[in-house]
This record gives structure tokens, sequence and C-alpha cells, in this order.
């Protein structure tokens, strides 16, 4: 079982990179797509990790919510988001500053829960594909949300696609948070009124980092739970 539970940590590991850097990409091409070339002409508008990778946000952090169970750290664990190097955006060169900056902001999110629709159409297809596939799937998306701690061995395309819509809609919601400098911070800036942002903008990194480790399972535990009985539900009743 606990081999087991570990491949499963590698795997959720692999993906959430992999969705932190969809998720950068999707900043940088709809910065292009609206006018600010800075992101493309930095070679942001691609998969490729090496271009996205934070040190804290994309490897230690993650690695500590994900792998820290295995080494005793008990606290740790359940949180599978992260983030990426920030897209580089200079607001001036878009046509409508506050509207195309807020568009460029939430291409990130959404394209978490693109990833999120996707897997979910696999498991549908699998659904009516697979021998006996309603019950496979149902079992594995279960024996998948339950990390290898039981008897059950997910069906393996079941397992990544219910990684990763668990690694998605967590991220898609954590990005939503109005924490600098997470994508939801930026939103609520351009809400806010002029001296409002000034002391918006003195919120100390430390304390954000504060904000996003303490709020942030809370705020995905909460989220996550309603979205994936919705989900479950969906595989069950098609």
């Amino acid at each position: 079982m606990q081999s087991s539970a570990f491949l499963i940590a590698v795997f959720e590991f692999v993906l959430l990179i992999f969705s932190l850097s969809v998720h950068e990409c999707a900043h940088a091409w709809t910065a292009s797509l609206l006018g600010d070339q800075t992101a493309r002409l930095e070679g942001r508008v691609t998969l490729n990790p090496m271009y996205h990778v934070d040190p804290i946000g994309t490897l230690l952090f993650p690695a500590l919510m994900i792998f820290g169970p295995f080494i005793g750290l008990s606290y740790f664990g359940g949180m599978l988001v992260g983030w990426a190097k920030p897209t580089p955006v200079i607001t001036r060169n878009f046509r409508k500053i506050r509207r195309d900056d807020n568009l460029v902001t939430l291409a990130g999110p959404a394209s978490n829960l693109l990833i999120v629709l996707a897997a979910l159409l696999v498991l549908i297809v699998l659904s009516f594909t697979l021998p006996n596939g309603h019950e496979v799937v149902r079992m594995s998306f279960l024996a998948s949300l339950r990390g290898g701690r039981e008897e059950f061995v997910p069906q393996p395309v079941v397992l990544l696609c219910t990684l990763a819509i668990l690694i998605n809609l967590s991220l898609f919601f954590f990005n939503l948070l109005p924490i600098p400098p997470l994508d939801g911070s930026r939103v609520t800036r351009n809400l806010l009124p002029y001296r409002a942002v000034q002391v918006y903008d003195r919120i100390p990194i430390w304390m954000s980092y504060l904000f996003m480790i303490f709020l942030g399972g809370a705020f995905i535990g909460a989220m996550l739970r309603p979205s994936l009985e919705i989900i479950f539900a969906t595989l069950i009743h098609i």
C-alpha cells in the first residue's frame, strides 16, 4: 500500500508541474493575443516547465505538500497546489488596460478548468468503452482520491484523469483567492479604488505566504468537496 501511495504521489507531483505550466502558458498566450508580447519574447508561450518553474512555489512547497506525509510531516498533505514564476505583463500595451489585464489574469484559472473538463470527458468515454466501464471508472475514481490507501488498484488512465481533476480544481480555487501574488489578487486590485490599491500593494510577501498556507487549505477543502461530489454523481448517472 505504501509503495502504491508513493507512486500516486509521484504522479501528483508531475501532473502539478504540468498543470502549472499550462496555467502560465495561458497567461502568456492571452497577453500576446491582446497585444502585449513581453511574455512571448521571453519564451513563456510554451508548456516547457523549465520556463515557468519557481523554486519555492513549483518545487519546494508542492514537494512538502505531496511527500511530507511520507517523511513524518503529518501537517503537510492534502493541498495539491503551488505557483510558477509570474508571467511578465506590461499593461500599457493593451487597448483596454483594465479589461485586458483581467482577461489575461483569468486565463490561468480558466486553463485549469479546461483540463478538468477534458479529464472528465475522458472518464465519461472510458465508462462506455472499458469492459464493465461504469463500475471500473467509479471504483478507480474513488481509489484514486484515497491515495492508494485501499486494496483496489485504480485503472491507470482513470487514475491520471482523477488526479488531473483533483489538482486542477485545487489550482483553480487556490488562484481565485485575493492574496498577492495569486490571480485573484490581480482582479481584486483592478476593482479597488486608488487609495485602497496603495494599501493593498503594501501587503508584505511573508504575510501572503502565511495566508496561502493557513487559509488556502481550508478554502480549497470547502470548495473541492461539493465539486468532486458533482463530478462523481455525473459519473454514476451517465
